[in-house]
């Protein structure tokens, strides 16, 4: 029976109205939890080069172009939370940065309310499985998600990276990365949050060089190109409850049904690009070689940023 055939106009219209409320108000109104206004990516390198982060803001700001999130990139290459370094890293022109140096700072300052943190692939030095470094991981990992959590912010963690020993070398390491994320995966049962990215791209990995030798995520092995970014954000999407992220091939595939989706693509790559070198030097790090960012303003109740030469 159809009750709009036999109900009054006035009826038919109330009964309209509340549905399309109900249908409003199951739709989602941003890629995150309603109250996270301020997103921060913690990670070494391969976070800082950022593709990943890039992809994950031009989507929410494509999908919820009215959202005020602000998505805000301070990895640092070469980083560790384990605080470990090997001997002569870098040419011994200097040690690892350690984020215990400067979360605090990076909590302080940016004020978030929910992070992202992907560490490991530098933690385990690029030498064979050892208990102490692993130790120093789990250790770091853990200090790192307690002070997240002081701050009053939400931590999803990820996994790290598959590592390519074929183009890389150090024969072996992508099994160390493998048991650090399946510790940081076995933290699910504590009520951690964690997304594994070392599964999915050691398993398309896999599939690809079965019948392409020759092909790989990640050039020098480490970090990888705009495809392995891709297959980051597919699973952090996927994570968030992007289903359609699962079955697209690229980000601009994932665009192509929003309006202006290249175009948000193209501006938020620009606007990441300079907004992380704006932040790292604001905040303060001890890695050497790294940009200056343009000199910004940040609101010390509220984390926002402006340019000051605006």
């Amino acid at each position: 029976m159809n009750i709009f055939a036999i109900c009054r106009p006035a009826l038919c219209l109330t009964l309209i109205l509340a549905i399309a409320r109900l249908v409003a108000a199951a739709e989602p109104t941003s890629l995150f939890p309603a109250k996270v206004r301020r997103v921060v990516f913690l990670g070494d390198s391969i976070t800082y080069a950022g593709q990943y982060v890039e992809d994950i803001a031009a989507y929410q700001r494509t999908r919820f172009p009215d959202a005020p999130v602000d998505i805000i990139n301070v990895g640092l290459p070469s980083e560790t939370a384990s605080g470990l370094s090997e001997p002569g890293h870098a040419g011994g022109k200097f040690p690892r940065p350690d984020l215990h140096e400067r979360l605090a700072r990076v909590l302080a300052k940016t004020k978030p309310d929910l992070v992202f943190a992907c560490y490991g692939m530098n933690d385990g030095i690029y030498m064979p499985l050892d208990e102490a470094r692993f130790k120093a991981y789990r250790d770091g990992i853990n200090w790192l998600h307690a002070q997240v959590e002081q701050s009053g912010a939400v931590i999803i963690h990820v996994t790290p990276p598959v590592f390519d020993e074929v183009k890389g070398g150090h024969a072996g390491y992508d099994t160390v990365l493998a048991v650090y994320a399946d510790w940081l995966m076995s933290q699910r049962t504590n009520g951690w949050d964690v997304v594994d990215l070392h599964t999915p791209m050691r398993t398309y990995l896999n599939h690809r060089r079965a019948w392409d030798p020759a092909y790989s995520l990640a050039k020098d092995g480490v970090h990888p190109g705009e495809f392995g970014h891709w297959l980051m954000a597919q699973a952090i999407l996927d994570h968030l409850g992007v289903l359609e992220a699962s079955s697209a091939g690229s980000i601009g595939l994932l665009l192509a049904p929003w309006p202006r989706g290249r175009e948000i693509l193209n501006q938020e790559q620009a606007n990441q690009r300079m907004w992380k070198d704006a932040w790292l030097t604001a905040i303060g790090h001890k890695r050497p070689g790294m940009n200056r960012g343009v000199p910004i303003e940040i609101n010390p109740q509220t984390g926002a940023a402006r340019l000051l030469n605006n």
